[in-house]
């Protein structure tokens, strides 16, 4: 029987065969035909992965005094790039990193909502939606973004949720580790102010640059990387402050509540715009002082152990896999800055103690 089906098996293949060649011999059009449409149909699936977009117009820009550059199809890009980084030159050596950013036609007409972010070791995600997303690759710092055009119209929702996030997560991979913290500087030297979010950094930080201190940043610092003595950069370009400041400070009455990332409203103003600011954009770290802030304090200094700044930002560090281990590795080398915690109720409080931190650090605290 075996053998009976084997030679069944074979005749029937012959069979076909012959009709199939029969088929393609009456019809020598068909193949053509067919091969078009699977060509046609492997075209629409290419076209749409976006793989192939031209991106024809580049730009490079100084964020942070480190070389990046933008390349993109829509001259809005670079036009945002110009609010975002166009305040800086290059000030550090280092070969160029590059961002590029698709735009594509269409779009709803609402603006699209915050970006999801995921992170996997080296590889990280912003997704808006469907039609708005982002890829980055840490290790070899590559990266690109999908847009609509529906995306690029409001200029702060793109700038903050995709062109500035892309390009300070693409620094804070390779040369600089960012801390949540704002920093000012008195008498060449410059203290940290950390904090949870709402801890008053940013307002600190003003109410001291009103007075005569250096302003360098307001809740962001960025730790320049493979420094034998700790060193940050910071947006000295800008201040953003909470909607409440208004209260605070009266320069500010009438300026626009702007979205940012994390769902934060905030007020942007450039320092340019602000009355009596010295700025800079660097500081040497000499002190760090974490903000406590509660009704009735009486304004104090309390010094806090050794390692207490390494501790809590490697607590509040956002990377993962062997980029965190390198910036765990890096804030080592705030172990020995001392480090306290301000208590305190009001601003003149607060500045008083920074003040006498700033003119003698051997004074004495509680």
């Amino acid at each position: 029987m075996k053998s009976v089906d084997l030679t069944v098996q074979i005749e029937t293949a012959a069979v076909s065969g012959r009709s199939k060649s029969k088929d393609v011999a009456a019809y020598p059009d068909r193949q053509k035909l067919q091969r078009g449409n699977g060509l046609q149909q492997l075209g629409r699936l290419q076209e749409a992965l976006l793989c192939d977009m031209e991106l024809p117009l580049r730009r490079t820009f100084y964020p942070l005094g480190f070389a990046v550059e933008i390349i993109t199809n829509d001259v809005s890009v670079l036009d945002a790039g110009v609010e975002s980084f166009g305040h800086r030159r290059l000030c550090r050596g280092s070969a160029a990193l590059q961002v590029r950013i698709g735009i594509s036609e269409g779009g709803g007409p609402e603006c699209p909502p915050e970006p999801v972010r995921r992170e996997y070791n080296h590889l990280y995600s912003l997704v808006a939606d469907a039609e708005n997303q982002a890829l980055l690759d840490f290790k070899t710092c590559t990266t690109f973004a999908w847009l609509k055009r529906s995306a690029l119209k409001n200029k702060l929702y793109f700038r903050y949720n995709f062109l500035e996030k892309i390009v300070y997560l693409l620094l804070g991979a390779s040369v600089v580790t960012d801390m949540h913290a704002a920093c000012v500087s008195k008498n060449g030297k410059g203290i940290l102010l950390c904090g949870d979010s709402g801890a008053g950094k940013s307002t600190l930080a003003y109410a001291c640059a009103r007075t005569g201190w250096t302003y360098t940043s307001d809740d962001t610092c960025y730790l320049i990387n493979g420094l034998d003595i700790p060193r940050v950069i910071g947006h000295s370009h800008r201040f953003r402050f909470r909607p409440e400041a208004k209260a605070l400070f009266p320069e500010l009455a009438g300026r626009m509540v702007t979205p940012r990332m994390e769902g934060k409203p905030s007020i942007e103003v450039p320092i340019s715009e602000l009355p009596r600011v010295s700025t800079a954009p660097e500081a040497r770290v000499h002190s760090i002082v974490y903000l406590n802030r509660r009704p009735s304090a009486k304004a104090k200094l309390v010094k806090l152990p050794a390692g207490t700044a390494t501790l809590r930002s490697r607590q509040e560090l956002f990377s993962a896999g062997d980029i965190r281990l390198k910036h765990e590795k890096i804030l080592e080398i705030l172990s020995a800055v001392p480090t306290y915690d301000l208590q305190y109720c009001d601003l003149t409080g607060g500045i008083q103690q920074l003040d006498l931190l700033a003119q003698n650090t051997s004074f004495s605290v509680a």
